[in-house]
């Protein structure tokens, strides 16, 4: 049976994403957002509110991640953020550590970028799908024209000026069946940190890789073979897809599994003008007559716990437990994944109340299968102790990368 629900519980939001505006430079054609072209902007008061709203909750737990998302974020100007962060550093609470995040698709990236990032340790993704013939089939600018050369140079410029970044490819039903060729790309960039995305159905985008002959083997296939061939040397320090599975694999038997996408206000969603989701960001835009789009108030109108007793809260909390109920009396892998994205249960299944997805067996279930396999071919070439000492190891350098990687 699922959890109850219970309005009174006292949340703890984990992670704001924000939206300072849907409006986005490219025009990628697997993209889910559906008010791309709207450059309607947050304002300062909404910016104000929404942060007065969370602080003065309570419902902030110690470290709290601000993600700036959803159309592409770097069309405001450097000042707007400048200005921004300023105003919710003022408002933070003393005890509360809060960092900012942003992901950009790299097309406007300048010095006066890095300093801004430098300056607040902003942690930053940078959106390019390897080279240039993958790149180019889908990150196109609004004129068709490719975004390649731009991407990286921003990407270039990031490395030069020595701030930070991780990169997100979306493999698709081309890159798929390419690991060298990308592995090869990102270490002739001196891209370190890497994050595959697999192409979704998401919204009103229907996945061509999802429909292709057996995605699930493909990306076992792709998965193992990168990480191999990457562990060949220390150039790429970071696989998103395999770091950040190793502590859920591997965790205390008595730790906690953090799934935010299934909690009520662990993920707190904000459009620029202040409505509020929360579950999966992609919700933002969408709609649905039954969950009224998915909308359960906005900060100027509404306090928190009044979003929080809203009947579409509740009738989307009800379903997304429900559909978790289902992945844990059904599901092997439910100790990893903890119910899934709501956001894919909706889109591939047509209701949160569900199970499993084909996006949950290419990111849970196939990084799970290639950890294990490797970790029993350690345990049967290794003494105890050495298998335990690189457990530990890579436990904890994987901690870090989901501490430094929420989304």
């Amino acid at each position: 049976m699922p959890e109850p629900i219970n309005e009174h519980r006292k949340p703890r939001i984990s992670v704001v994403v924000v939206q300072p505006t849907p409006f986005c430079n490219i025009n990628c054609n697997y993209c889910y957002l559906p008010d791309r072209t709207n450059k309607a902007t947050m304002s300062r008061d909404i910016l104000r509110t929404l942060f007065e709203r969370v602080f003065a909750s309570g419902w902030a737990g110690e470290q709290l991640t601000v993600i700036w998302h959803a159309g592409e974020p770097l069309v405001m100007p450097v000042s707007y953020y400048e200005e921004a962060f300023s105003l919710i550093e003022s408002l933070r609470p003393p005890d509360l550590q809060l960092r900012h995040s942003v992901q950009t698709n790299g097309m406007l990236l300048s010095k006066a970028w890095c300093e801004l990032f430098k300056k607040w340790q902003v942690g930053v993704g940078v959106s390019i799908d390897g080279p240039r013939r993958f790149n180019d089939a889908h990150r196109v600018a609004r004129n068709g024209r490719s975004t390649f050369d731009k991407a990286i140079a921003g990407i270039r410029l990031l490395r030069s000026e020595e701030v930070p970044f991780h990169v997100i490819s979306v493999l698709t039903d081309q890159s798929l069946d390419a690991p060298d060729e990308m592995l090869e790309f990102y270490r002739a960039e001196g891209i370190e940190n890497v994050c595959f995305n697999v192409e979704e159905s998401e919204g009103d985008h229907v996945s061509e890789l999802f429909a292709s002959h057996a995605p699930q083997e493909r990306f076992r296939r792709f998965l193992a073979h990168f990480w191999r061939e990457a562990r060949r040397d220390d150039r790429i320090h970071m696989i998103r897809e395999i770091d950040g599975i190793i502590p859920r694999v591997f965790r205390p038997g008595d730790g906690e599994l953090d799934n935010i996408q299934v909690v009520p206000f662990a993920m707190l969603n904000v459009d620029c003008r202040g409505n509020v989701s929360s579950f999966s960001p992609e919700l933002l835009g969408l709609k649905n007559a039954a969950y009224d789009d998915y909308i359960v108030g906005n900060v100027l109108t509404h306090s928190l716990e009044e979003m929080q007793a809203s009947a579409a809260m509740q009738a989307m909390t009800r379903d997304i437990h429900a559909g978790v109920a289902r992945c844990r009396a059904s599901c092997e892998y439910f100790s990893v994944c903890g119910g899934g994205a709501p956001i894919n249960k909706l889109s591939e299944n047509g209701s949160f109340d569900s199970g499993r997805t084909g996006f949950c067996a290419l990111t849970q279930m196939v990084p799970t299968d290639i950890i294990l396999e490797a970790f029993d071919q350690l345990q049967r070439h290794a003494d105890a102790q050495s298998v335990q000492q690189v457990l530990q190891d890579l436990t904890r350098r994987s901690e870090s990368v989901r501490l430094e990687m929420r989304v």
